[in-house]
């Protein structure tokens, strides 16, 4: 199966950036790359760096940009196999000390990560519970489904998914799993369906989706990693590089909205008469309301529909 993914606000997200000649940019979150093609074909010299913890992601693309990354003259595409709280241990692996001109996150679960079925990121297909977007990593959702107390099960699900039937479908595994393990995506939606009142599952979507959510966010300590990422990127951007992120959760985009604040907001004693340098602001927001998808793009691309953009330049 190939990485195929339709990039949303793809030209909002990358023109945004100003990608300028002999610059050096991070794509935190590489998938199926749609992107980087984009911003590559900006660029007449100049190198990206690709992130992606997915091995298949990866995989993918070492084949689909394998004209690009075979140029060994000056590489304009380098791929890196880990999470992007690694940044810049990994950019000093490679050589590169000097900062970054530009960085940008599409955050979220990747269209062929949600289509794999033996992922079993999906209520849709029945796979062993695994969510793991590193495949090499250890914890995965048959873990905490299986081994987490009711009181953890129950703080994830609201934490992580704002589900309000929390405590209820954490009860209902705990006492299904005390027969035997829940293995499988199925088994555990047999369980939330019975832990959810029947008039609330009439509607608000798939029952499921709000546990699979939350789930699959604690398995890859998704907002922690992305808290930690921002903090360093915004460290590595050089003046006037710009960091691009797209959202999909209000929990994503709240961690965003925080860092950008701490960063482009000084509290200025009264009285003061001048900002010493130690006080004065390390970004300039772009759009203080986050960018959202076109009404042609929400058309085309239903993922679209909760995406949100924020953009802020290093000063």
């Amino acid at each position: 199966m190939e990485f195929k993914h339709t990039s949303v606000l793809l030209h909002e997200t990358i023109d945004n950036l100003k990608p300028k000649d002999h610059g050096l940019y991070v794509d935190a979150t590489f998938g199926g790359g749609g992107h980087a093609k984009y911003l590559l074909s900006k660029l007449n010299s100049g190198t990206l760096i690709g992130f992606d913890q997915d091995e298949f992601a990866i995989k993918s693309a070492r084949l689909n940009f394998a004209d690009v990354l075979a140029n060994n003259s000056k590489p304009r595409l380098e791929l890196v196999h880990d999470n992007f709280s690694h940044l810049n241990m990994n950019l000093v692996k490679l050589g590169y000390v000097d900062g970054i001109d530009g960085i940008y996150y599409d955050l979220g679960v990747s269209s062929p990560q949600f289509d794999q079925a033996t992922r079993g990121f999906s209520y849709r297909f029945n796979a062993r519970l695994d969510m793991r977007m590193d495949q090499q990593q250890s914890l995965d959702a048959y873990q905490l489904v299986n081994n987490s107390s009711q009181k953890e099960l129950a703080n994830i699900l609201y934490k992580y998914g704002d589900e309000k039937f929390s405590r209820q479908i954490a009860s209902k595994i705990v006492i299904r799993r005390q027969a035997k393990p829940i293995e499988t995506t199925f088994e555990l939606v047999e369980v939330i369906k019975e832990a959810i009142p029947a008039y609330a599952r009439r509607s608000g979507g798939h029952p499921a989706k709000k546990t699979f959510q939350a789930l699959r966010v604690a398995v890859n300590h998704e907002l922690e990693v992305l808290e930690q990422s921002l903090e360093e990127a915004i460290k590595l951007l050089k003046p006037k590089g710009r960091i691009s992120v797209i959202t999909f959760q209000s929990d994503e985009d709240k961690i965003v909205k925080k860092i950008f604040k701490k960063y482009s907001e000084v509290e200025v004693p009264r009285g003061m008469p001048m900002i010493p340098d130690s006080m004065k602001p390390t970004l300039r927001l772009i759009n203080r309301k986050p960018i959202v998808a076109s009404t042609k793009e929400l058309e085309n691309n239903n993922r679209s529909h909760s995406a949100k953009l924020r953009i802020a330049e290093k000063l």
